[in-house]
């Protein structure tokens, strides 16, 4: 039986995942570990890099939405989960019954997950959110003693368990940025308000550190570290290096079609690109449905035919093109778009420096029309 090539596919390393969960658990410490496998795990597939990351000896994982946190369950990963972006009309009821650890921030959103548990029979374990200065979710200060107290009423019902204590840093991946020294002294204000009141101790994760602080901050790893980028080979401070991570995702794609022109050839839309030789143009098909930023026209590069190219051109919904000028390309030939960098192919890095953004936007915006292929 014959199978289809992908026109394009995104090659993922599960041994450099596995490698990076190491190396971040190296720096916890004994802190346990909860990996943000959110937004499909970073691009990289939610399931599959979920899988890797507890082999590798990540304790728990973390989701945003409840809908990730049961397709994990689906894909029959029993780990402990914790979703932590929860609106109103959530499916709380499955959530409960699924045992997915819930976050909350704000008393109506513990009242509903209360509601839940009655109706399930379900004890809900919650993690208790703090807003130390990140100023999106999360109970501000003048709220906190509130949340804490309804929370406490709560469990003394016996509808919820209080199972954690966290907040979220802004700027860890800006070192000496005056908000760090800040947002932990209000953390720890946060918690001690907390076990004032009864609603801390043993049993009760306090967490706060993202990737950077993981590698960075060792006064913010507390009980549990929530690594994210880090755990794809990213640096989550790029300025200070790339900390000893391996890249997991590599982004390929195979030329469709190659032609000569002529010189004065305008390509693509807008010819924003013109030929000033004859030459040969290669056809990628990757485009902004897949991912590749529309800005990235006359910017990002590829290795392709044994050298980096420029896209030449506007990058459209399905393709862009690429001019290798006399060098030797033909429909079927690989094209790499980003990866680790060993074999002279640009980075997701790379990448990120040239469109302006950081490397969580590159990954995450591959699109379902790229298949992950794990190695």
């Amino acid at each position: 039986m014959n199978f289809p090539t992908p026109p394009a596919e995104a090659r993922i390393e599960l041994a450099a995942i596995r490698h990076n969960i190491s190396l971040l658990k190296q720096h916890a410490r004994g802190a346990e570990m909860m990996v943000a496998v959110k937004a499909d795990a970073y691009g990289h597939g939610l399931v599959p890099t979920a899988r890797a990351c507890l082999e590798a000896g990540a304790e728990r994982l973390g989701t945003a939405y409840i809908a990730e946190a049961l397709a994990l369950r689906a894909g029959g990963i029993t780990a402990p989960i914790l979703a932590w972006i929860i609106g109103p009309g959530e499916a709380l009821d499955d959530a409960l019954l699924a045992g997915i650890d819930l976050s909350a921030g704000a008393e109506w959103l513990l009242d509903d997950i209360a509601a839940a548990a009655r109706r399930t029979g379900r004890v809900a374990e919650v993690h208790l959110k703090a807003d130390t200065g990140i100023t999106r979710g999360g109970a501000t200060a003048a709220e906190w003693g509130g949340l804490v107290d309804r929370a406490l009423a709560l469990r003394a019902e016996g509808v919820l368990r209080i199972a954690g204590l966290w907040s979220h840093m802004a700027c860890a991946d800006i070192p000496g940025h005056p908000s760090i020294e800040a947002q932990i002294q209000r953390f720890d204000e946060a918690v001690a308000i907390a076990e004032k009141a009864g609603a801390g101790g043993s049993g009760v994760l306090r967490h706060l550190a993202n990737s950077a602080a993981t590698m960075t901050l060792p006064q913010t790893r507390y009980d549990m570290v929530r690594p994210g980028i880090a755990v794809y080979g990213l640096s989550p401070i790029p300025e200070l290096g790339d900390f000893g991570l391996r890249p997991a995702m590599t982004l390929t794609a195979r030329i469709a079609l190659a032609k000569r022109v002529p010189a004065e050839a305008g390509v693509s839309y807008g010819h924003l690109y013109v030929t000033d030789r004859e030459t040969t143009l290669g056809l990628v098909p990757l485009g902004y449905a897949d991912g590749i930023l529309r800005h990235a026209t006359n910017r990002a590069e590829v290795l392709a035919a044994g050298r980096r190219r420029v896209i030449a051109g506007r990058v459209c919904m399905d393709q862009f093109m690429i001019d290798v000028g006399d060098d030797p390309l033909s429909a079927g030939d690989e094209v790499v778009l980003f990866g680790p960098g060993t074999d002279g192919e640009p980075t997701a890095q790379e990448w990120a420096d040239t469109l302006g953004t950081i490397t969580h936007e590159i990954v995450t915006r591959i699109g379902a029309r790229v298949p992950r292929v794990y190695r």
